[in-house]
């Protein structure tokens, strides 16, 4: 692979370009949560825990969704790399015709799983608040799901601002608009996690409605021919869902071995979930931003799949994996040197935090740790999932998470082993799959002519 890694000054700044506004409108999503979380922390312990634990639940029964809708990025890219601007926005129509038809599965996935929290062992008080924040998030997945995939083709055609225009709009309505439902300030009542649940849909609501704005707006429907893209192009439509559905179950079958391991190791008891629940906090606030980079992989890559540029393909690995390990080193070192003072921001006014504080503090060790293995994971994942490599990556990294879940059974529920030994497997979790991955990225498969024919075969 070394051979292959051609820098150019050019091609980083064009994937900064692309990238940073993606890393700002990653963020705000991370804000949000890291602001509900944070202000549940104010309450005490069991309603962070309750935060954590809905939101999980919430984001598992829409990803396989979210993760079909946002390979929008990659086709709207391959379209323009390709000379086809006015297929562009009909990826966008066609995704919203898929989020009409997904209502009814929607609903019946709500149903069943608010009550999954009751036969968790969690606290009877924290199965409640769960049950009721994950029921107010579900009410508006329809939106959020439309908003993903607007959002994923103007990453693709490479107007990121527009992106982060919207969701930092978002961003700014979203946290006074939950500070004061939560608490009861500027005459709302004080509605704690419900508070929280239905500032989340007015901000994302209202961020959706900046999207249609922009897509409508004059200088880009008449670039684009947005006036012909509506109605249904089975041609598009049938490669939107031949590449996209492994992505969906990938993202699908993955969340829910975390969202299963998460709830087990909820198991241990409160302490043990506000530790987990406080260095996921940090985790996200890092990891977030870096599925901006992502992002704005997929789209260069895409683009020069289209146009067969695999000379640009290899100047875009390369500038990808100088602003990951750059950025996630920085990342390593503040989480590890300052660990005790990151996870004491989270003490509440009252109660003993020092078994939380011990614990998430050698959490935070790991995190540190697995940081730069992240950002390659995140750098070969956009390379390979723009060359249109889904269905390697969902068998890849699918056999990985369920292995790890495997094993955290035997540690967790088997074995009763502590919960640092489950987190070290966590840990070990990210290294296999950083390792796996370069495997695949250094190998001529992906990006083989014939099959970059196939991958744009409607």
């Amino acid at each position: 692979m070394l051979e292959r890694l051609n820098f150019n000054k050019e091609t980083l700044r064009e994937l900064l370009t692309i990238a940073l506004p993606m890393v700002v409108s990653q963020g705000t999503f991370a804000v949000m949560i890291f602001t509900d979380r944070y202000f549940m922390s104010q309450i005490d312990p069991t309603h962070m825990a309750a935060a954590l634990g809905g939101g999980v639940a919430c984001f598992f029964s829409f990803c396989f969704f979210s993760g079909l809708f946002s390979y929008a990025n990659a086709l709207a890219a391959q379209y323009l790399g390709a000379g086809e601007k006015h297929k562009c926005p009909k990826v966008v129509v066609q995704g919203w015709i898929m989020t009409v038809c997904c209502v009814p599965v929607l609903a019946l996935i709500t149903y069943f799983v608010s009550d999954i929290f009751s036969v968790m062992d969690h606290d009877p008080v924290q199965v409640e608040l769960e049950r009721i924040y994950y029921q107010i998030l579900m009410l508006g997945i329809v939106v959020t799901l439309a908003k993903i995939c607007v959002s994923s083709y103007f990453a693709g055609i490479g107007r990121s601002r527009v992106v982060m225009v919207c969701d930092v709009c978002g961003l700014i309505l979203n946290v006074p608009l939950a500070y004061a439902m939560v608490f009861g300030h500027f005459g709302f009542p004080a509605l704690g996690i419900v508070g929280a649940g239905i500032s989340t849909l007015i901000a994302t609501g209202f961020a959706f409605l900046l999207f249609v704005f922009f897509f409508y707006r004059k200088a880009h429907r008449e670039e684009f021919s947005v006036a012909k893209a509506f109605g249904a192009d089975w041609g598009i439509f049938r490669r939107f869902f031949r590449l996209g559905f492994p992505s969906g179950v990938e993202l699908f079958l993955n969340v829910a071995a975390f969202n299963l391991f998460l709830l087990m190791f909820q198991s241990y008891g409160v302490a043990q979930g506000a530790s987990a629940a406080i260095v996921f906090n940090w985790d996200m606030l890092s990891f977030v931003p870096m599925i901006g980079l992502n992002i704005g992989m997929i789209s260069l890559i895409g683009r020069f799949v289209g146009s067969r540029d695999m000379r640009r393909t290899d100047e875009v690995v390369t500038a990808g994996f100088v602003i990951g390990l750059s950025y996630s080193a920085v990342l390593a070192f503040i989480y590890i040197t300052f660990r005790f003072s990151l996870v004491e921001m989270f003490a509440p006014p009252q109660g003993d935090f020092s078994e939380i504080r011990e614990l998430a503090a050698f959490m935070m060790v790991g995190l540190s740790s697995y940081a730069m293995a992240d950002a390659i994971i995140q750098v070969t994942g956009g390379v390979l999932r723009g060359a249109g490599d889904t269905r390697w990556l969902m068998n890849a990294s699918v056999t990985l998470h369920w292995a790890m879940l495997v094993a955290q059974y035997f540690i967790i529920r088997v074995f009763e082993l502590g919960p640092r030994v489950a987190w070290l497997a966590f840990v070990a979790l990210i290294f296999a799959i950083a390792v796996v991955f370069v495997m695949r990225l250094r190998g001529d498969r992906w990006r083989d002519e014939k099959v970059l024919e196939r991958v744009m075969v409607e």
